[in-house]
């Protein structure tokens, strides 16, 4: 029987797009991927159009998405492919917070989540972990969702910030990454009314008073916690 390790030996290399919106992040991915005998790279994308045009024509048999895009959101993406492409493996690879966007990542359909300061030989591992057939997280992300599992049944609290919306936390990180309503609403092609009525529902479930508390607050997630 093939081993695991063989997984792909013995078969053509494996097409893998890339999705990222940072030139240098997709050149250096590309190399160390295409250094695997078993990899090769079949396309790059910046944005989420870009990376739809690019599955439905190149026909990828894997893709590494990260969460923040030119254009477009890494997980409204994921929502988009999945129905279409639902056999599709995805591996999430992003600076944000694992321990905030991983579980997110693998509702809208990731098969696993890497953050960026991993080394390059963890990013190949999570290739081949995800392609045997494996879900693929830090052992930190494996122990806290194994945690949250066993804890469901004592009703535990969920996290302010678990409470929001993919939706709601990506206009959350927009806020504090500086952007106006109006910038936001162009970003995510959304409506001012929109965006002013996810602003308000933040405010609700973070307990923010005002729109300058959102901001100081959004700004001192975005700045501090987000780029730990």
């Amino acid at each position: 029987m093939e081993t695991k390790t063989q997984w792909s030996l013995r078969k053509p290399k494996v097409r893998v797009l890339i999705v990222d919106d940072h030139p240098v992040l997709r050149r250096g991915l590309a190399q160390l991927i295409n250094q695997d005998p078993r990899l090769v790279v079949c396309g790059e994308a910046d944005d989420a159009p870009k990376a739809i045009r690019a599955i439905e024509t190149l026909l990828p048999d894997f893709v590494i998405i990260d969460i923040a895009l030119k254009h477009g959101n890494g997980l409204e993406l994921l929502k988009t492919i999945k129905p279409h492409f639902p056999a599709l493996p995805v591996l999430v690879l992003s600076m944000h917070d694992e321990l905030l966007y991983a579980e997110r990542a693998l509702r809208a359909g990731a098969l696993g989540y890497l953050m960026k300061d991993e080394s390059p030989e963890r990013v190949l591992l999570a290739i081949e972990r995800i392609l045997s057939g494996e879900i693929f997280l830090s052992d930190r992300m494996k122990s806290r969702m194994m945690q949250q599992f066993a804890s469901r049944s004592s009703k535990t609290p969920v996290s302010t910030l678990e409470q929001l919306t993919d939706r709601e936390l990506e206009v959350f990180h927009l806020i504090g990454s500086g952007l106006s309503t109006r910038q936001i609403a162009d970003d995510l092609h959304l409506s001012v009314h929109t965006v002013q009525a996810y602003r308000e529902f933040i405010k609700a479930k973070l307990n923010l008073r005002n729109s300058t508390e959102l901001v100081q607050h959004a700004f001192h997630w975005t700045h501090v916690h987000a780029a730990a």
